[in-house]
């Protein structure tokens, strides 16, 4: 019998046509449906669902109940908090059916979520953008940004490392931003 290189606790369920990386870890009462593709060294703790043909790059955190539904996309090292919330629908009817259309959402590498946040769907999440807990998502938000409140608007940067900039645009770790063209740009 072959040993698998990933762990999945006995009380979750893992479709068949499923791709799960070196490393991974999924607790308790999780549902990995077909055709999803999660990459190496993630955590997916109690009561995540991860859809059909969902993709989760590799280092990605999800925090419990969460559910990644159908048109979304986690790029490397995302932190998707506690009960964050995704959808996919723009303007969901229960009788009238998409039948497999999806609004697409992705998340770039290095995004955080916090908890009980909301991501309306056919958004893009900058890359190492900080998204407070309890923001609502309803338009794109730009890399490296502090993104709050319902609707969530931008309050200023955050550096990579997660810590909030100054108008130095320059952070305790060491990294160094400019602005240019209204987007923040790491120079060093």
């Amino acid at each position: 019998m072959e040993e698998k290189s990933y762990f999945v606790h006995e009380s979750s369920y893992v479709d068949e046509d499923v791709q799960i990386g070196k490393g991974t870890k999924i607790w308790h009462f999780c549902h990995i449906q077909k055709g999803a593709v999660i990459g190496e060294n993630c955590s997916l703790g109690q009561n995540v669902n991860v859809g059909n043909r969902v993709r989760v790059g590799n280092g990605v955190r999800i925090q419990n109940n969460v559910s990644l539904y159908e048109g979304v996309e986690l790029e490397d090292n995302v932190f998707c908090g506690p009960s964050c919330v995704f959808t996919n629908v723009v303007t969901p009817r229960a009788h009238f059916p998409v039948h497999g259309v999806y609004a697409r959402t992705l998340v770039r590498e290095g995004a955080s979520l916090g908890a009980n946040c909301t991501v309306v769907c056919g958004h893009t999440v900058g890359r190492s953008a900080l998204i407070a807990a309890g923001a609502v998502v309803t338009h794109d938000v730009k890399d490296y940004a502090l993104m709050a409140g319902v609707p969530a608007r931008q309050l200023g940067w955050v550096c990579a490392c997660g810590k909030r900039l100054d108008d130095t645009l320059q952070c305790d770790c060491g990294r160094k931003y400019r602005l240019q063209d209204g987007n923040l740009e790491k120079i060093g």
